[in-house]
């Protein structure tokens, strides 16, 4: 997500596949409201990174608003708006939110089971940075661990999507190896990936990096030679739920959301059918 061209972890509702290793819940006591995100779990990145902007030329403001990012109905809503929007000194004309995990993980599976938004110029992802990633304002910076530039710290997009291919989402790594650049990834046709919900999966071992939607396998990333240049994942990563908005939105754009059912992060190796270590459910 940072480089195209170039979160603790939540949630629970059944363990069809493995040992949950941390899980998060946006839970609500009233499904017809909205409610906020729990902080306890969930962190808003704000802060732009990139001086004036964020990367990649994305177009909006994040914020912190239960506008951009609220629970209702038993899942999370992450909301673009088009909407004139002034912070830290700059005036934008979109805002959603981005949201890092306060958990952080090494190895293992996450699920997420999402709906993803339409319109030419939206831009969700379902990824993850190494804890260490020195970059203002993120999360595990503000706690002490930016050491390490991108894209040494390693990145993982568990899912990308693109408004302007509609029906196809895709999984990528970006290491030093490819200079940052989008170079080691692959994408699966989803025909309904706005219409329906889909589980996006990723699997994380000492040995390689697996990616599948509804358990249909896309992509695999499994480099002959581990190094510091193309392994920088036997350190902890943690999550980050955003959708961005691109400089070639639709000039006649509203608003757009990715509604999240649930994510799960299980222990490697674990088998079918185990009971969670911890969890939440929506009810």
């Amino acid at each position: 997500m940072i480089a195209r061209l170039t979160n603790s972890l939540y949630v629970i509702k059944s363990t069809a596949f493995a040992v949950v290793v941390c899980a998060g819940l946006f839970s609500t006591t009233s499904q017809a409201e909205k409610k906020p995100i729990d902080n306890a779990k969930w962190f808003h990145q704000t802060q732009l990174p990139d001086g004036n902007a964020w990367f990649n030329n994305e177009q909006q403001h994040y914020t912190n608003r239960i506008d951009n990012a609220y629970i209702s109905d038993g899942t999370l809503k992450i909301v673009a708006q088009k909407e004139r929007f002034s912070d830290q000194g700059k005036t934008k004309q979109y805002t959603s939110a981005r949201l890092n995990s306060k958990f952080a993980f090494t190895y293992g599976r996450v699920d997420v089971r999402a709906k993803l938004p339409t319109g030419h110029g939206t831009w969700p992802a379902i990824w993850t940075l190494g804890k260490n990633i020195k970059e203002p304002g993120a999360y595990w910076q503000t706690q002490g661990f930016g050491t390490t530039a991108w894209p040494a710290c390693g990145e993982i997009d568990i899912m990308e999507h693109w408004g302007s291919r509609q029906s196809f989402v895709q999984s990528a790594m970006h290491t030093p190896s490819s200079f940052g650049d989008t170079v080691n990834k692959g994408e699966q046709y989803v025909k309904t990936a706005s219409s329906q919900f889909h589980i996006y999966s990723m699997e994380w071992s000492p040995q390689q990096i697996v990616f599948s939607v509804d358990n249909k396998v896309h992509y695999r990333y499994q480099p002959e030679v581990q190094n510091a240049l193309t392994w920088p994942f036997d350190s902890a990563q943690y999550l980050i739920l955003n959708l961005a908005i691109e400089a070639d939105i639709y000039k006649n754009f509203d608003s757009a959301q990715m509604e999240i059912d649930y994510i799960r992060v299980f222990a490697v190796d674990a088998d079918r059918g185990d009971q969670p270590i911890w969890s939440d459910e929506f009810d």
